[in-house]
Order: structure tokens, then C-alpha cells, then sequence
């Protein structure tokens, strides 16, 4: 175990509920995710994959065993504690959570401010361009109501990457995407892994995206049941369809 990993998980367990109705959601879960890898868990409904996510992205508290995330320990770590660091992740999860009023670049913006980085001129560059990568440079003027599920979830993922966060933590990202607009947005957090460093951990069911993956964690019944390592292939970006 080392300390420059993003995240590591030691003898984690999480329960939900209480008295007779508690129950067990996490299993002695110990972890070390690399740094700028895409790093998959998969498992059936139920299995525990989304309370983990949850656990190591501090959405959740953590009470039993250990999560180090960017070397700070979340087990009773204070909240503006969680919320500085917070600050330094991105979220991306199947429902796109679009503010409705707001233009989809408007959207993306949101995704700066809240970090509190000011200059409304590079803020806008910044959300015009990270639409054209995931292929929404025609769309940046629309309200969500005239997007398609797709394009809703796409400005979800620019608004997630706009901040070039250390560390982007996905639920389902692909579900609403077509064959290739999910394999491109794959292919991008790929990219920003071995462009910036940018570690990725992603729930899915979506098994047009594991030959992509670094590393699939599988879970069942909240236990880790089999972890394996891919062999890296060549990155092969292309732009994204604007479909």
C-alpha cells in the first residue's frame, strides 16, 4: 500500500439501517486505486457497487474501517473537510441533475462557480470548449428542455470535467449515451488520464465499455469477489458525434 494512491479503502464496511433492520452493505473492502486509471466495478443489482462509489467520493460518511481519499482519512473527518475536497472531484451519475432554466453552457458553468474560480470570460471559454469535445458545440445555447436524454447527459459530463478534477467519479455515465457516444466519452476520461493525471472510477452494467476499462472490480453481495488488471491499450481519441 502506498500513500500517492488517489484512494485507498481499508477494512471498509458500511451498514444501513438500524437495530433489527440493520444490514450490512460492505464487506471488509481494502483498495488502492492508481492514479490516473480508469478503474471499473461492476456486479450485479444490489451488490454494493454505487455505496462504494458513494463511500470513496465522501458522499457518503464513512463509520467502519478506513478511506483515505487524496491522502486525507474521511472516517471522521469534518464537513468542511469533506467539502474542500469535494471541490476537488467530479460527478457524473445517470440522472444529469440539469438545471432547467439554465442554457446547457450556462450548466457547464455551474461546474466552475462552484469552485469559486471568478473570471466569468475564461469560464465561458472554458464551457464552450469542453462542449465541443463531448459534441455539443451546436447546442451550447439550449435549455435542457429542447435536448435530447443524451445531450442532457453529455453537458452532465462536460459540467463534471470542466474543472479538470483529480479525481471523477461516474454512476452509470453511458446508460442514456448510443453505442458511440459512449465509447467517445469513455475514450475521453481515458485521455484525461494520461493527459493530467485524472483517476477515474465508474459504475456500469454497460459491457460495450470493459475492454476500455484498466481494472474491473467485481462485487457481489458487497464483498470484492474478483479484481483484475488490464493490459494498457493505445488511446485512439476521436471527436465526439453531435448526435
Amino acid at each position: 500500500m502506498t500513500d500517492t494512491a488517489p484512494i485507498i479503502t481499508s477494512g471498509l464496511d458500511h451498514f444501513f439501517g438500524s437495530g433489527e433492520a440493520r444490514k450490512q452493505a460492505i464487506w471488509d473492502v481494502n483498495l488502492e486505486i492508481a492514479p490516473g486509471k480508469l478503474t471499473v466495478l461492476m456486479g450485479p443489482s444490489g451488490s454494493g457497487k454505487t455505496t462504494l462509489l458513494t463511500l470513496m467520493g465522501c458522499l457518503r460518511d464513512v463509520k467502519d474501517g478506513s478511506v483515505r481519499l487524496l491522502g486525507t482519512e474521511l472516517n471522521g473527518a469534518p464537513e468542511k473537510q469533506l467539502v474542500a475536497l469535494r471541490r476537488k472531484l467530479g460527478f457524473i451519475f445517470q440522472a444529469h441533475n440539469l438545471h432547467e432554466s439554465l442554457t446547457a453552457t450556462q450548466n457547464v458553468m455551474m461546474g466552475l462557480q462552484v469552485h469559486g474560480r471568478g473570471d466569468p470570460v475564461k469560464q465561458l471559454a472554458a464551457a464552450h470548449h469542453i462542449l465541443g469535445l463531448v459534441g455539443l458545440a451546436d447546442r451550447r445555447d439550449y435549455l435542457p428542455g429542447n435536448l435530447s436524454g443524451g445531450q442532457k447527459q453529455r453537458v452532465a459530463i462536460a459540467r463534471a470535467l470542466v474543472s479538470n478534477p483529480k479525481i471523477v467519479f461516474a454512476d452509470e455515465p453511458t446508460a442514456a449515451l448510443d453505442k458511440v457516444s459512449g465509447h467517445n466519452v469513455v475514450e475521453m476520461l481515458k485521455a484525461l488520464g494520461v493527459q493530467r493525471n485524472t483517476t477515474t472510477v465508474m459504475v456500469t452494467h454497460d459491457n460495450r465499455i470493459l475492454e476500455m476499462a484498466d481494472r474491473i472490480i467485481t462485487l457481489e453481495e458487497g464483498r470484492v469477489v474478483k479484481d483484475v488488471v488490464q493490459p494498457t491499450k493505445p488511446l485512439q481519441l476521436v471527436e465526439l458525434t453531435k448526435s
